[in-house]
């Protein structure tokens, strides 16, 4: 592992424990160079995948961009870190075994749409105003109206 600080190869290993879910290890390092101490984490990757975006490029998954676009729709919304992570993880684990190796662009944004959905309805209104688009208000209004039907649905079948 490189030391982000010398960019030397020459580290060792101090400590290494799991996540609280044992998902991750996180690992506390050290450079033998420079004596810096940084942490890393590793995770089980079950396939690299492509991403075919919708200009038809291909380009390596990126993991850290999907995370940073979740926090930009959940930005100051109530919603535990630890969840978002949780979430984050099944959205991968869902695309490293869906067989493919190359998964589009719009296959991605609409898993994510089904997770955000399902935690949080402002975060998923904000990603859906910019996956798809949105240039008028009558397109938020029309995402508002499945969201309040879904909610009349699920109400209704509530036992009394």
């Amino acid at each position: 592992m490189r030391c982000p600080s010398c960019n030397s190869l020459d580290t060792q290993v101090k400590d290494s424990r799991p996540t609280e879910d044992s998902a991750v290890i996180r690992r506390r390092r050290v450079c033998i160079a420079c004596n810096f101490r940084f942490t890393t984490f590793e995770r089980v990757q079950l396939r690299e995948l492509t991403v075919i975006k919708r200009n038809g490029r291909r380009v390596p998954f990126d993991r850290d961009k999907l995370v940073r676009s979740l926090q930009i729709s959940l930005r100051k919304r109530p919603v535990d870190p630890e969840r978002v992570e949780k979430m984050v993880s099944a959205i991968v684990r869902e695309l490293e075994s869906g067989g493919e190796a190359e998964v589009s662009s719009e296959m991605i944004g609409e898993i994510v749409m089904e997770h955000l959905r399902q935690l949080d309805d402002v975060a998923y209104v904000r990603f859906a105003s910019v996956y798809r688009n949105f240039r008028e208000a009558k397109d938020f209004e029309a995402v508002l109206g499945e969201l309040s039907a879904e909610d009349a649905a699920r109400v209704a079948t509530l036992p009394k």
